[in-house]
């Protein structure tokens, strides 16, 4: 099924799926919601609508905390695209540095103010690093995959349909000791079509009960691969810390580096991602028409000087 012609939308389905597919696939920042499964998977939590502008950028409109936004994973749209989607929507959210870069000069004559969305910043981390955690910086970690190692007899299985009831045990048990809901409907059925919408992972095993695991997929024209989720039963202590190195090692050479996403401002998770020592950032900016009255960023308005 073809994605509508702008101004008309159609919720995101999986027929649209190989249509919206290599589009996204033009994206290079590696942006970690400009993916299909991403974007399918979150459709009921944001209200995702698809769009596209011919030869130009797929549109996708949703809506959070009562706020309309539009995403352009592909390019800036012309002047009054532009225009008329501000008109329907209160900003513009996850543009990328290579898109701000390009059209910073337009996007200024045309008045649209650029804010840093910290809390939306992709973590980045080296793969050679999560896959070694050498050197002091990260002695805390290695520590606990050591006693991790140390005191259980673990499996390491690629994920495949068959290991599914496993996953999905782990998930409900993960969703009793958290006691919220959190990201377990999109958790569910990532596991469920996993292979349908592009997505690889492992299992993990300790005495030969399901105990963790997690599911990615490659992004940037694969030179890194992004982890969409990860979840394990912390009665196992280190589940987390040994996932994450395991996984890291299970990947081929070629991917440079792991973009474990965004921390959303929560403090604790910024913390947590922060000792893990990111090499960089996949920065993300909002864009507003003009001068927005009130921001829940507290970053300030870019200079294009």
């Amino acid at each position: 099924m073809k994605i509508p012609v702008y101004p008309q939308f159609a919720p995101i389905s999986l027929e649209f799926k190989d249509d919206l597919l290599p589009r996204l696939n033009l994206t290079v920042d590696g942006v970690s919601e400009f993916t299909f499964s991403n974007l399918y998977l979150f459709r009921h939590r944001y209200h995702y609508q698809v769009s596209h502008v011919p030869n130009t950028t797929v549109i996708i409109s949703g809506e959070l905390e009562g706020k309309r936004f539009f995403m352009t994973p592909c390019n800036v749209p012309e002047r009054s695209v532009l225009e008329d989607l501000f008109a329907h929507h209160d900003y513009w959210k996850n543009i990328s540095d290579s898109l701000m870069c390009h059209h910073c000069i337009n996007l200024k004559e045309w008045g649209i103010t650029i804010i840093e969305d910290r809390d939306n910043f992709d973590y980045l981390y080296l793969r050679t690093d999560l896959a070694e955690l050498s050197g002091k910086k990260y002695h805390k970690k290695r520590n606990l995959v050591n006693a991790f190692i140390n005191s259980y007899s673990y499996e390491k299985r690629p994920l495949t349909r068959d290991l599914i009831p496993d996953a999905l045990y782990v998930l409900e048990e993960w969703k009793k000791e958290k006691g919220v809901e959190g990201d377990y409907l999109a958790a569910r059925e990532a596991l469920e079509l996993f292979e349908d919408i592009g997505l690889r992972g492992a299992m993990y095993y300790v005495d030969n009960e399901p105990a963790g695991w997690c599911l990615g997929e490659p992004i940037a024209k694969g030179k890194m691969f992004a982890i969409h989720f990860e979840k394990g039963l912390e009665k196992y202590k280190g589940i987390y810390q040994f996932i994450n190195q395991a996984f890291a090692q299970s990947l081929p050479k070629h991917i440079l580096h792991i973009n474990r996403e965004q921390d959303l401002g929560d403090e604790g998770l910024r913390q947590a991602k922060m000792t893990y020592r990111p090499c960089g950032f996949v920065r993300k900016y909002r864009g507003y028409l003009g001068v927005p009255a009130q921001s829940s960023n507290p970053s300030s308005p870019l200079s294009f000087e």
